[in-house]
């Protein structure tokens, strides 16, 4: 297997692991994101102390990164992916033209 043919294997196997996290975190963000307008567990305390508005404006803040966060990894994913697609072409082309230049 030539160098090239590896790097794409590595990068493709990388690609299809990025493309996963969202199927991953997707239930648990959701639940978390629900919990950041449900902070009953604070009680009286944090509502006299402001700290519920606190809390949930950062839970919902964690919520809107984590999305963005996965919208950048399906990004990389692609690229990764295309990369690896070239690096196979790429490994064809050689071959071919050593074949050639034998023939």
């Amino acid at each position: 297997m030539s160098d090239l043919k590896k790097q794409a294997t590595s990068m493709h196997k990388a690609a299809s692991g990025l493309r996963t996290v969202g199927h991953h975190t997707a239930k648990p963000l959701q639940q978390f994101d629900a919990q950041s307008h449900d902070l009953d567990a604070l009680g009286a305390l944090g509502s006299l102390l402001g700290a519920k508005s606190e809390v949930e404006q950062g839970m919902t803040t964690l919520v809107k990164l984590t999305k963005a966060l996965e919208e950048e990894w399906e990004a990389e994913a692609k690229l990764i992916g295309e990369v690896s697609d070239a690096f196979d072409l790429l490994d064809v082309l050689i071959a071919a033209a050593a074949q050639n230049k034998k023939g």
